[in-house]
């Protein structure tokens, strides 16, 4: 019994030292949000209101102390972010997390993406308002690092404090038009396809192709897609969000209540742990703007104030394609061109490695760009395979973008600056209290010559194959003010560019559809219609689909069970909540589906890329479904027969309905969609598991919603049954210009990246409930803020 007592003594002291440990630490590394600090530079004082929910409303005399200030409580709350970021691109990720990065840090560190930085920033006017404010933005985050206390994640990992120059912004900026792009997930596997099957293979997915060649039913040799197989890996290591996908539509004044615009954006990103925004108001006397930030950029993406609002999706336009180069035959360090043979361009680079020795490698490039298999060792290509990206190929405005975007006074302003983006694609959206709305598809477009398939590999050496012309950004697609009164974009295919459909990798209709659907269904939306909108999970196609299905699919040659299933899909409306079954039956038909189509004849490997290769999976579903006749149907291993869309279909259905037994028992009653799916917001440390995960990663969580509905809760379609939300709705944002003052948003978790601040986590649930927070621009309320940090000239 003493023994006992002793040992929960021992016990209760050690739970008391942790608790007292964690309350230290909290106070230690928990930003500041109260009292005064010292500034250097600063002008005037400058006076900061912390709102409940930790955004900063920087009130400042100027601009230049406003950004100042700006970059300074920027960084206490999400300096660990900005450090992940900056690093990407430079290939600096194995510094800080060791060995298994090295892959990660060889591929970003070749794009060219550091080297065009440094042209850009050659070239800048050192005069300009936008230079002026990103390095007084700049110069606060520095301060911060000299200053301030060093966050916890920099001692775990045992790195330093860095400076932060405009070198690192502009590798934010090259890493996220990178993450935008689709080409260098897909093309590799459809050229595969091409070479292996066939241009008839090809055209069947909906890839056009100049000739048509059918391959007789036989045994193919596996498809590698070694490429898209290894980005695809590459991106999984990455330890902050990459871009996806995104909802917005602004309706005009004949289709609200209160006869004013109402602007509504949610940009689709990876999830993780901080959320990839971060939320500011900076006003001045001659300025004012509420945004969302990325880590390390001065000006915000997305952003409104009391005269315009505006914000973004993807445009998904294609702007990466891949060359096939020819080596001299004698030296390997020259490759043919149209024009005889020319030098690469060659260079080392250096990685250093954690716990572990530098890792130095060489990179060609050619007219084109980086020669891939030098980067991706695992690409057995004997071909060398350049990688053209038109963001390092033209000259790079995208500061001034940013900074004409967020300091227009009105539409005309707005669109100059929008019309200088060259990549990433961007469908940009905008609304203003003067009653205009706009959508501009915003890229460098450019031609080809006509019936040139871009999906797969050019031809590097005749010529032929290079861009003709780049297009005004008056030929690109946009709206301004339709008769309509509305104007949307959900990474849907835009209109025609030129008099075409330009190409790209534009995801299915669906959340397009449901969109249109909702507002042409309704005049008079409020803002709580439109916040209830944005978390719509009803997909009108998956019903389609469904039918589609069921034409093939005969109840004679279903047991029992199976056509209790049957009638739960047949029946179903189309509802990604919690408690469907049918979300759960019609998952893991489609994963069943695809495979008894696709994985015959491209292998188990291209298979699993092609399930990675998420626009191009997306929609094949629908498109695929529709087909009553198709290359595809027939099991290529199965000789003495032809299978067709029934047999498929009917195996297909069998399968899902007795892996779904298995898995989650004989009760269909209890296939309830929360079973299979979840989401959990992770930190890059707590990716480590146990306690490191219990106390940096955000959930896990039930959840609603599902692939490709409004509220789009982005999971990866495999062999497991088990739906891992990656990526969603990364901000909600609704503007009600008849309320401006009352306009909503809500982030995945908190604004906080500080796992010590109130902030971190605090929104986790609201954004679970479909709930939202105000984003304040009223004085009065935001002087009543508990929170006040003043920043004093030093």
């Amino acid at each position: 019994m003493k023994v006992l007592k002793k040992l929960f003594f021992f016990l209760f002291i050690i739970i008391v030292l942790l608790v007292v440990g964690y309350f230290i630490a909290g106070s230690y590394f928990k930003p500041k949000y109260n009292g005064e600090l010292k500034l250097s530079g600063l002008q005037d004082k400058v006076i900061v209101f912390y709102d409940d929910n930790g955004v900063p409303h920087i009130n400042a005399q100027n601009q230049k102390d406003a950004y100042k200030v700006f970059g300074y409580v920027h960084a206490q709350d999400r300096l660990w972010q900005m450090e992940l970021m900056r690093r990407i691109a430079a290939g600096r990720l194995s510094e800080v997390f060791g060995k298994d990065l090295v892959r990660t840090d060889k591929f970003f560190g070749s794009l060219g993406i550091e080297e065009a930085a440094e042209n850009t920033i050659k070239n800048l006017d050192a005069n300009s308002k936008a230079y002026q404010l990103a390095t007084a933005y700049l110069e606060g985050i520095n301060e911060f690092i000299k200053e301030g206390t060093t966050p916890l994640e920099f001692h775990l990992v045992g790195i330093e404090k860095e400076a932060y120059t405009l070198k690192d912004m502009y590798n934010v900026f090259g890493y996220m038009a990178f993450s935008f792009a689709a080409a260098h997930k897909t093309d590799p596997l459809l050229n595969e396809i091409k070479e292996k099957l066939g241009n008839d293979y090809l055209a069947e997915l909906g890839i056009p192709t100049e000739k048509g060649q059918l391959i007789k039913n036989a045994r193919k040799p596996a498809i590698q897609s070694q490429m898209t197989a290894e980005i695809n890996a590459i991106y999984e290591k990455l330890p902050v969000s990459s871009f996806i996908g995104s909802n917005s539509w602004v309706l005009g004044p004949k289709k609200t209540a209160n006869g004013k615009v109402i602007f509504a954006n949610d940009p689709h990103i990876n999830f993780s742990q901080p959320s990839v925004w971060y939320q500011s108001h900076i006003k001045t006397p001659d300025f004012e703007l509420y945004g969302f930030n990325l880590a390390l950029t001065p000006f915000p993406l997305l952003g409104h104030n009391k005269d315009y609002a505006y914000g973004l999706t993807m445009l998904e336009n294609d702007d990466v394609d891949f060359y096939i180069e020819q080596d001299h035959p004698e030296n390997s360090e020259q490759y043919n061109t149209a024009d005889g043979f020319k030098n690469y361009k060659t260079y080392s680079k250096t990685i250093k490695v954690k716990k572990s020795t530098d890792v130095t490698y060489q990179v060609r490039v050619s007219q084109h760009g980086p020669i891939m298999n030098d980067i991706i060792e695992q690409v057995k290509d004997k071909r060398p395979i350049a990688m053209k990206w038109i963001y390092t190929h033209l000259p790079n405005q995208l500061l001034d973008v940013c900074y004409e975007m967020s300091h227009a006074t009105n539409l005309s302003e707005f669109k100059k600056g929008v019309s200088k983006i060259h990549a990433p694609g961007l469908n940009v959206m905008y609304g203003d209290a003067k009653d205009n709305i706009a959508w501009f598809g915003a890229a460098k477009l450019y031609q080809y010559r006509d019936s040139l398939n871009t999906k797969v590999y050019l031809d590097g050496t005749s010529g032929k194959d290079e861009i003709l012309n780049y297009l005004n950004f008056g030929e690109n697609p946009q709206a301004t003010n339709p008769d309509w009164g509305y104007v949307y974009s959900a990474n849907n295919q835009p209109d025609t560019v030129a008099g075409k459909l330009y190409p790209g990798y534009y995801l299915p209709e669906d959340r397009a559809k449901r969109i249109v659907s909702l507002i042409e269904n309704k005049d008079k939306f409020t803002k709580y219609d439109v916040s209830i909108m944005m978390n719509n999970v009803n997909s009108v196609v998956v019903k389609e689909v469904i039918n589609s299905a069921f034409q093939s699919i005969s109840d004679s040659e279903l047991t029992t069970e199976e056509k209790e299933a049957a009638t739960i899909l047949k029946s179903w409306d189309g509802n990604y909540d919690k408690e469907s079954l049918a979300a759960t039956v019609y998952t893991r038909f489609i994963y069943q589906f695809l495979q008894n189509t696709f994985e015959d004849e491209i292998g188990e490997k291209a298979f699993i890329q092609l399930l990675d290769g998420a626009p191009l999976q997306k929609k094949l579903i629908a498109v695929q479904m529709h087909k009553n006749n198709s290359l595809w149907w027939d099991n290529v291993n199965t000789k003495e027969v032809k299978e067709d869309k029934k047999v498929i279909l009917t195996n297909a259905f069998k399968t899902s309905v007795a892996f779904l037994k298995k898995q989650l028992g004989n009760d269909i009653n209890s296939w309830k969609w929360k079973r299979v799916l979840s989401v959990e917001h992770e930190h890059p440390i707590g990716k480590a598991g146990g306690v490191l995960r219990k106390f940096f990663n955000v959930g896990p969580f039930e959840t609603n919603g599902g692939n490709e509905v409004i509220n789009n809760h982005i999971f990866k379609l495999d062999s497991t049954g088990i739906y891992k939300v990656v990526a969603g709705p990364s901000t909600r944002r609704v503007i009600d210009f008849s309320d401006v003052e009352n306009s909503i948003s809500i982030l995945p978790t908190g604004q906080s990246g500080n796992r010590f601040s109130p902030y971190y986590k605090d929104q986790a649930q609201k954004y679970l409930e479909g709930n939202y927070i105000p984003m304040l621009l009223n004085q009065q309320e935001i002087e009543k803020s508990k929170n006040k940090l003043e920043f004093l000239p030093n």
